[in-house]
């Protein structure tokens, strides 16, 4: 985004509630960025947008309070953004459901909610923000490194980050020469819940090592994304962990992923 462009754009970020999204959110809001944030819930979007006009009083902050799993509540949204006139100089898709249980435990709801958030909804918006952008446009789509591989006992999740990389790859060819950079970023666990501290911490060195903070994703994100990156995996160890896993047979990595993850559970959201 032209910095002459800062005042009269804004930045969209999707699950702006969450650890990662506000992180973002105060990152940006310190630059003096206009933001757009939604989130399912308007009490917590209220919330955050208070704490973000403390810290910087001269942005201007839009909220709008969606569940991107529903198709009819997303349109909604985006109806409300484009009645406003608003328009996009960067898209920040973090919302995400991170479900981990074994697969025949999925009911029909829960396949659907899983790939809709962490798929459909984020190429929805990817969708709307290049028909809402500013004269330039930079997206940013938070996947994960757990698309790297295929994971028994995470396959949805996974399945559903892979097609996120790999769609944005795809998009980020079509747009090039129109004004339009995409960015994949494949961040590895982010110590935002007291779960997923928990997991980290049963990891032992390595996952202590991998896990990054949600303010260092966020700004490692957008320096990846200012620099017209394609891929990024924030963290060193992470990048190492995905290096060694490219040299190892796919059924090794299967047997492992299934042994460890087996033994963890959880329905969030």
């Amino acid at each position: 985004m032209r910095s002459g462009e800062k005042k009269e754009t804004y930045t969209l970020i999707t699950g702006a509630t969450g650890g990662l999204g506000s992180a973002f959110a105060h990152r940006l809001i310190r630059d003096g960025e206009n933001l757009i944030l939604t989130g399912r819930s308007e009490e917590k979007l209220r919330l955050l947008k208070e704490k973000l006009l403390c810290e910087n009083g001269g942005a201007d902050v839009r909220i709008f309070a969606a569940d991107l799993s529903d198709g009819h509540s997303r349109g909604e949204m985006m109806s409300q953004i484009s009645a406003a006139g608003l328009k996009i100089g960067r898209l920040i898709n973090a919302a995400g459901a991170d479900i981990q249980k074994a697969f025949c435990e999925y009911t029909q709801e829960k396949i659907a909610f899983q790939c809709r958030v962490n798929f459909e909804a984020a190429a929805a918006l990817c969708r709307f923000a290049i028909g809402r952008r500013a004269a330039e446009l930079e997206i940013i789509n938070v996947s994960s490194v757990s698309g790297i591989c295929p994971m028994p006992y995470f396959a949805l999740y996974s399945a559903a980050k892979s097609a996120l990389t790999s769609f944005s790859a795809a998009l980020r060819e079509e747009m090039k020469g129109k004004g339009v950079r995409v960015t994949a970023v494949l961040p590895g666990a982010m110590p935002t819940r007291a779960d997923i501290r928990k997991q980290i911490e049963g990891q032992g060195l390595w996952g202590r090592l991998a896990a990054k903070s949600p303010g260092f994703v966020a700004e490692k994100s957008l320096k990846a994304a200012a620099r017209n990156r394609r891929k990024y995996i924030p963290g060193f160890w992470n990048r190492a962990l995905n290096a060694f896993m490219k040299i190892l047979p796919l059924s090794w990595k299967l047997k492992f992923i299934a042994r460890r993850w087996s033994r963890i559970s959880k329905d969030a959201f």
